[in-house]
């Protein structure tokens, strides 16, 4: 009984992480996206790592924040909850 038990548990916890799994989707750039992304970078990332942190998205232009945002760069805002 106890063996059945495990079983069904681990059977369980295996599905649960299959379908976890199938939630993510992975963000694909377009060649004008990277592009834009790319010259972003080399404006904005102060400590080069690679991303635009909080602080460093703070310091761009509004034209930049502009271009970014037809390109489908910029981040969705999340709808508040009434």
């Amino acid at each position: 009984m106890k063996k059945l038990l495990v079983a069904l548990s681990i059977i369980g916890a295996l599905a649960l992480a299959a379908q976890a799994g199938e939630g993510k989707k992975e963000k694909k750039l377009t060649d004008e996206q990277k592009a834009v992304y790319k010259e972003l970078l080399a404006k904005y990332d102060a400590n080069k790592d690679g991303k635009l942190d909080k602080e460093e998205r703070a310091k761009m232009s509004a034209e930049d924040k502009e271009k970014a945002e037809k390109a489908g760069l910029g981040r969705k805002k999340q709808e508040k909850k009434n």
